[in-house]
């Protein structure tokens, strides 16, 4: 069946069902799970694929509200004074975390030379300063592209996280608020974002002020969850949640 046809056939089986499990989606169209998650990764903004099962992007909410392009410019001076404040925590033999997102992207420039450090990532903007970086060790995260956030998501990427030390993730978010906790635009990255602080000695979360009193579709963590919030104006220290 010829890619045309099984996007075709995907969207019909999805009106009438609503979800469909990846395993009947590689039956129905004769095809292995591997070419399924490619043809969804592919065509975000019709397809999702949460934990195993595919439904249609227009039933998700804020799916394709984040573009990495459209974000790049705001707030961009906020964003690499958060970065800049971030890099200090960074030290020599570190494992680092570095989370999707432009804020982050910033971080990496940030590095410092005349460090030795292991950086994880899972976004093609952030690996892209990563690699030429001679100082740097970097860990790509795989899986199925996901071109909005121009990252990856996987199964693969969840267990090598569950097997690493980390000593600090610097996780990026959409939205802060203390009631409703600290959100993301995108479901894909919820799962790596926990991973990555279940492996970690310490978490820091860094962002522009504009993300405060904000939230976004996915919430992946309380606010007390985190070491430190990092933004533009310095570095809140704060006391984990056991």
């Amino acid at each position: 069946m010829a890619k045309t046809d099984r996007l075709r056939a995907l969207a019909d089986a999805l009106a009438k069902h609503n979800v469909m499990h990846l395993r009947d989606a590689a039956a129905l169209l004769g095809v292995s799970e591997m070419t399924v998650r490619r043809d969804i990764g592919a065509n975000p903004e019709r397809f999702t694929y949460l934990g195993g099962y595919i439904v249609s992007a227009s039933d998700v909410p804020n799916s394709a509200g984040y573009s990495l392009e459209h974000e790049k410019d705001h707030f961009a001076q906020a964003k690499a004074q958060a970065s800049a404040q971030a890099a200090r925590l960074i030290a020599q033999n570190d494992t680092i975390f570095i989370d999707c997102g432009t804020t982050l992207a910033a971080l990496a420039r940030l590095i410092p030379s005349s460090l030795q450090v292991t950086a994880v990532c899972y976004s093609l903007n952030v690996a892209e300063i990563l690699r030429r970086m001679p100082n740097v060790r970097m860990i790509l995260l795989g899986g199925v592209y996901v071109p909005s956030s121009d990252s990856f998501s996987g199964e693969e990427s969840l267990e090598t996280l569950r097997r690493m030390g980390i000593n600090k993730a610097f996780i990026s978010a959409g939205g802060v608020d203390a009631a409703r906790g600290v959100t993301c635009w995108n479901f894909h990255e919820v799962a790596l974002k926990q991973a990555a602080m279940a492996s970690a000695v310490e978490s820091h979360l860094v962002v522009d002020a504009s993300k405060y009193n904000v939230v976004k579709a996915w919430r992946f963590a309380p606010v007390d969850a985190f070491a430190s919030i990092i933004t533009e104006q310095g570095q809140a220290l704060r006391e984990p949640s056991a």
